[in-house]
């Protein structure tokens, strides 16, 4: 496999450098970057568990509302932390009630809440992102006041998995998420896809644990926080023979990295941002698996503002840049330049529909 060419712990960098809120259902906290006492127009976002500098999916979302204020000065941006899905309702209320006029809710676990609030306060514009309205048995609801942000991930995580399946030296990888849903098991369907293609290509025979994408079953945390537990699931697939390691689990996620940081032959591969940039283990990361989330969420406010956010719905794809596969950083050395060519070659025929990359998971085209 690819052998961590060095080991050099890069500094973290975070996209707002906040500290987490001592509780949720505080006040939000101001951005630091709207700087205008004037604005005229209150974007709010509500965060899902894990905090505002999640090195995720949080902190990115956050950084695209920040974005928004820095673009239009007329706008103010402000958050409200979730420590569980006990504090979605409360905080999109107390959203409400400090007159937000567009509300982000982070998370695809947020889309029934969200949904509630929506239809509530129809005065009011809302976005989803990771999910689409709907209502507490998951059935599509008609909305007129909520913007759909979604990503079909299965695209970006389908070159990771090629690349993890090139790379790996015992033939064995692992993938596990935090929990069991949609914006989860898409990063995992592509995954598995990524390497069957390369097995198919190649004649090779690599194994996934933690995955079986035709029974729609794997290994879960049930949380997206509990970094020790991500740490003891990636230690046993690395028993089981595991070189390379795919979690989908936000900040739990951090535990593949650590357990990858302390053993040489094994490296990881991240999901949402690219952790090379977002995280302190770069040196462990061969690649990553993004969604231009910050974008997306930037765009939203921006619409929001103009009014012409609605009901609409964003669905990022290779095509239009919504995902990616991140640049292979330390790693650029190790990856040959066959790999590198057979990855683009696979963009390609993704982007024009001659690789059709499916999940069971993916969003439907707006």
């Amino acid at each position: 496999m690819a052998v961590k060419p060095f080991k050099l712990a890069v500094a973290g960098l975070s996209a707002v450098g906040l500290a987490a809120l001592a509780a949720c259902g505080d006040a939000p906290t101001d951005s630091s970057g709207d700087g205008n006492a004037e604005a005229t127009f209150s974007a709010c976002m509500v965060t899902d568990s894990g905090g505002i500098d999640d090195k995720s999916f949080n902190e990115s979302a956050w950084a695209g509302m920040e974005a928004a204020a820095d673009e239009n000065s007329d706008i103010a941006v402000t958050y409200k932390e979730s420590a569980s899905e006990a504090d979605y309702d409360p905080n999109l209320q107390a959203s409400v009630d400090d007159s937000c006029d567009f509300i982000v809710g982070v998370g695809g676990l947020m889309a029934g809440n969200v949904t509630t609030a929506a239809l509530a306060n129809t005065e009011v514009g809302f976005a989803i992102v990771d999910g689409s309205p709907i209502d507490a048995n998951f059935a599509p609801v008609e909305t007129e006041n909520v913007y759909s942000i979604q990503f079909d991930t299965a695209q970006s995580a389908f070159l990771a998995g090629y690349v993890a399946a090139s790379q790996t030296q015992t033939g064995i990888v692992a993938t596990w998420g935090g929990m069991q849903i949609n914006p989860v098991t898409i990063f995992m369907d592509g995954f598995s896809e990524g390497i069957a293609k390369y097995n198919e290509d190649k004649g090779a025979d690599v194994q996934l644990l933690g995955w079986d994408a035709a029974a729609q079953t794997g290994t879960f945390l049930g949380n997206f926080e509990d970094a020790a537990a991500g740490r003891s699931t990636s230690d046993t697939f690395i028993t089981q023979g595991a070189d390379i390691l795919f979690p989908v689990a936000g900040p739990a996620g951090i535990g593949a990295l650590t357990a990858a940081a302390e053993n040489d032959a094994v490296n990881a591969i991240w999901v949402d941002t690219d952790g090379f940039e977002s995280t302190e283990y770069g040196s462990e990361l061969i690649t990553s698996a993004e969604k231009a989330l910050d974008v997306a969420v930037r765009d939203a406010v921006l619409a929001a503002y103009k009014g012409e956010a609605g009901n609409g719905t964003y669905v990022g794809t290779l095509a239009n840049e919504g995902v990616s596969i991140a640049p292979f950083h330390d790693f650029d050395s190790v990856i040959s330049d066959e790999t590198k060519a057979e990855v683009e070659a696979l963009k390609a025929a993704i982007i024009d529909g001659s690789l059709v990359v499916e999940s069971p998971a993916s969003p439907a085209a707006p």
